[in-house]
């Protein structure tokens, strides 16, 4: 797994705070904070050689894989120093909840989940957080081949035929409800097409990322 890196590991400075440096976890896709922990020149260098965030831990004195116990782990993208090169930002994709609460942050007081492996998309995230809440649900349900009440598994389990139908439906459903219905109503439809076109990629094995990407391209170009 390669994990890309925006500086050169000796750049770090080490001698700053003792031989570790702060290091900041973003989730990747939402940008959330999901925690603060600490990195040594081995944590850090493991961490780059497996892809799993690994801290070096202050009490116990030794690495710290995290989720080598709750199997919560963080799949690490990419490593960025800050200007005073004594800080790291690690951008990750969270295998389950970050905080050992059950939480999706440690920075989320007082909102525990009780079902954190397969939790509905966090409603407080706001704009395209939530949709990048939501992707993560809908890949949650696709793993969850139990989930017999989820309507997102069962449409995940109809076949890319039966999701492509589903998209051209709630599309034709947006356009009428453009010229002939209220503004909340248009929402409404709009919000069942971008979700069913989600179900629809996830479906046919691409992310919604992956489309984020090409607009990003075509913004550029």
């Amino acid at each position: 797994m390669s994990i890309a890196l925006d500086f050169k590991i000796e750049e770090i400075d080490w001698a700053k705070s003792g031989g570790l440096v702060p290091c900041v976890i973003q989730d990747v896709e939402t940008k959330q904070v999901l925690m603060l922990g600490y990195m040594s020149k081995e944590s850090l260098a493991a961490t780059i050689a497996c892809g799993d965030v690994t801290f070096f831990s202050r009490s116990r004195q030794k690495l710290w894989r995290k989720g080598e116990t709750s199997g919560h782990i963080l799949e690490a993208k990419s490593v960025s120093l800050d200007c005073d090169k004594d800080t790291l930002l690690v951008s990750a994709v969270p295998k389950g909840p970050t905080c050992h609460l059950g939480t999706a942050s440690c920075f989320d007081r007082g909102k525990l989940s009780s079902m954190p492996i397969g939790r509905p998309a966090d409603s407080s995230a706001n704009g395209i957080s939530f949709l990048a809440e939501l992707w993560r649900t809908i890949e949650l349900r696709a793993a969850d081949k139990q989930s017999e009440s989820s309507y997102t598994q069962k449409l995940l389990a109809s076949g890319v035929r039966r999701q492509a139908q589903k998209v051209g439906e709630e599309g034709v459903e947006v356009a009428l409800a453009a010229v002939a219905q209220d503004d909340q109503a248009l929402l409404g439809e709009a919000a069942d097409l971008i979700y069913h076109l989600m179900v629809l990629l996830k479906g046919r094995g691409l992310s919604f990322s992956a489309v984020c990407e090409v607009l990003k391209l075509r913004h550029q170009g």
